[in-house]
């Protein structure tokens, strides 16, 4: 375990005293980052450290300057900036531990940029004003959500610095960098333009499906069958990364029609899962799947070898014969690589690997032993667990590949094996096409519409499927589940539907409604007449300034004015209209009367046992079975003409005021006498 040391400043010492305090107390005593940590080096190697899912091999702190961060040799921060940066990764990493260390890193580095530009390269000089021209240059760089994150890295870096005694002057500076805001809206170019960039074009998706197809190479194959799986499901690429080598799961629906699917494990919270993979896609996962066991099967193979016999080097069962006794140049080669390579390359090997050469009787030979203690100690980090969290190991695995396999000119080794990681796929989708790296689409020949290289990020695929579901009409709660969130309010920033689509939509569910309607009349001739519950001209004359339909006729309630105050109970409210030959409202007002009738019953049986709060429900279901029954005893009546309009009257509306008077009245003990309630039935203007 790590050691964490509390740093204590000395009001008796100046700034400059306090930060040389605190730089010793880091270099010497902190064992963050290891005990063996090289300080003085610009770049550490933290991966043991910092454990990020679906990540492999190096993972570097670079103590770099803000102008040569992108070169190939990048020049180091100025001293003595250089190692209070330091100090403050290893200090800051006890005590607020980050995955995201390039943003803390990039926050030093403005800073270091300022004060070597103000010639004084010491944090005991910075000022408010020097903050806020660290805070210009992150601003000028990075994205307003970038920006913003290493914005408050800055502030914590401000606050540290204060509250340590570290600067000459006090500080209190915060982040500038304002916070970037949603776009909550789903018109306008700003939500096009952030749909855009959110989502594969269809043309990626078009070369993509081709390039699945076309793939023939061991890169090619990996690439695209991962992407494959990440187009079938809302998948994060780390989850696909550290699938099981039997993924696989089928059953039957309730209607009997086989349904399939693969065992994931949620990065990011949510329980262990099998996502069910819509049928028009299962033939492309069981493809990319065999395709990525195949790819993988003699790695797990030699995985299985090691976790048997992890302190010797693999050999096959036709080479075995040469362990343990002196190696000449291609014994060598034979038993490090698949395929047939120079003596050249394997020498080249064995002076990169410091393996001794020694030459005998007039032949090169090297040892067994020391060629066995190299190979071992390429093993990847943390072997046999490939994901401790999960219990996965390498042996299990389905992205599990011999070393360079993956690679389109060296050779394969045969006794090392490796993981490929989620920037290997990232490259492979034209993710650093930009920088020189091909991807499966340069290679294959695809382009966009415009010539230019084709590029996709992973986690488009998550938000292509999210909207689509989303346009679909899959509610929220099962949207997070098949995306594997814990928190269903993710969903928003993954939604991506626009008011064209909603439109679009609504269309064609009008157009296939029409279509129903016109076969429904061809099949059985009706007669076609225009029905209006309520004519227009009938609302002005009743005063109505807005109106709604409802289970049991028309809503003349304003809800511009109000909420709902009887939450619903159209039963019982005078704003409540009902039509005589409405068929659809006479049918749910039998069927109310009859669930009420029932619902009093329950309460009776309640209420004679004692329940408490049953009396009240009684009260409650005794009156609308009452203004029920009179209702439909109207609606029965022939003397009532069709279309007259019925509502209650002399019902006081449920108001809080009307609340309070009556809580006062009971207080001083006047109540009126109870004013009775009937139903008023309106015909071509008359009321009886």
């Amino acid at each position: 375990m790590a050691n964490v040391v509390l740093f204590q400043p000395r009001s008796e010492l100046n700034a400059e005293q306090n930060v040389s305090a605190f730089i010793a107390l880091c270099r010497n005593e902190l064992t963050i980052f290891g005990a063996e940590l090289a300080f003085d080096d610009m770049a550490w190697e933290i991966a043991d450290s910092v454990r990020i899912k679906a990540r492999r091999g190096a993972f570097r702190a670079i103590f770099s300057s803000w102008d040569s961060v992108n070169e190939r040799v990048p020049r180091p921060m100025p001293e003595p900036f250089g190692s209070f940066a330091k100090s403050y990764l290893r200090y800051q990493h006890g005590m607020r531990p980050t995955k995201c260390i390039g943003f803390r890193l990039a926050s030093l580095r403005a800073l270091a940029a300022v004060l070597e530009d103000q010639g004084a390269c010491n944090v005991a000089s910075v000022t408010a004003a020097t903050f806020n021209r660290a805070a210009l240059l992150i601003r000028a760089k990075f994205s307003p959500s970038a920006g913003y994150r290493v914005g408050s890295q800055l502030e914590m870096l401000a606050s540290f610095i204060d509250d340590n005694r570290l600067a000459a002057v006090p500080l209190r500076w915060s982040n500038s960098i304002p916070r970037p805001t949603e776009a909550n809206g789903r018109v306008g170019d700003e939500f096009e333009a952030a749909r855009q960039a959110k989502l594969p074009s269809p043309r990626s998706l078009e070369c993509l499906a081709l390039a699945f197809r076309a793939a023939s190479e061991p890169a090619d194959l990996f690439v695209t069958s991962a992407a494959g799986i990440m187009c079938s499901a809302p998948d994060r690429v780390n989850e696909v990364l550290l699938l099981r080598a039997e993924p696989e799961v089928t059953t039957a629906r309730p209607d009997a029609s086989p349904a399939y699917g693969l065992r994931f494990w949620p990065s990011k919270g949510a329980d262990p899962m099998v996502k069910w993979v819509v049928p028009s896609m299962s033939s492309v996962v069981r493809e990319a799947v065999r395709r990525l066991n195949d790819l993988s099967a003699e790695a797990r193979r030699v995985a299985r070898w090691y976790e048997r016999n992890p302190k010797l080097m693999f050999l096959p069962s036709h080479l075995e014969y040469l362990r343990g006794g002196d190696l000449s140049i291609a014994e060598l080669g034979e038993i490090l690589f698949a395929e047939s390579v120079s003596p050249a390359s394997t020498r080249a090997w064995c002076l990169d690997n410091g393996v001794p050469v020694e030459k005998r009787r007039g032949r090169i030979v090297v040892k067994f032993s020391d060629v066995e203690a190299s190979v071992i100690s390429f093993l990847p980090r943390g072997f046999p667990w490939l994901d401790v969290d999960s219990g996965l190991r390498y042996s299990e695995a389905l992205c599990v590949v011999r070393r360079n396999e993956l690679h389109r000119t060296k050779r394969t080794f045969r006794c090392v094996i490796e993981a490929p990681d989620q920037n290997f796929i990232s490259t492979g989708l034209g993710g650093r096409t930009e920088h020189g790296f091909k991807s499966v689409f340069d290679h294959l020949g695809y382009f966009d519409s415009d010539g230019s290289p084709i590029v996709i990020r992973t986690h488009q695929f998550r938000h292509y499927l999210n909207t689509l579901a989303q346009a679909g009409g899959m509610s929220e709660l099962d949207v997070a589940k098949w995306s594997g969130r814990s928190d269903i309010r993710q969903n928003d920033s993954y939604n991506h539907v626009s008011d064209r689509d909603v439109q679009a939509r609504l269309v064609g569910l009008r157009q296939e409604r029409q279509r129903e309607s016109v076969t429904e009349l061809a099949a059985e001739p009706l007669p076609q007449v225009r029905v209006s519950l309520i004519p227009r001209d009938k609302f002005k004359e009743m005063g109505i300034q807005a109106a709604h339909t409802t289970d049991f006729g028309v809503c003349v309630h304003d809800f511009v004015m109000s909420p709902c105050a009887l939450h619903r109970d159209c039963t019982n409210c005078n704003e409540q209209v009902c039509i005589k030959g409405d068929e659809i409202g006479d049918a749910n007002t039998r069927a109310k009367l009859a669930e009420t009738t029932s619902l009093l019953a329950e309460a009776e049986a309640a209420d004679a046992e004692g329940i408490y709060g049953a009396s009240r429900w009684v009260e409650h279901q005794r009156l609308t079975r009452t203004r029920l029954s009179e209702l439909v005893a109207i609606l029965d009546n022939p003397q009532v003409p069709p279309g007259a309009l019925i509502r209650l009257t002399h019902i006081r509306p449920a108001s809080r005021v009307r609340q309070a008077v009556d809580a006062r009245r009971l207080l001083d003990q006047r109540d009126e006498e109870p004013v009775p309630m009937e139903w008023a039935i309106e015909v071509q203007g008359t009321a009886s």
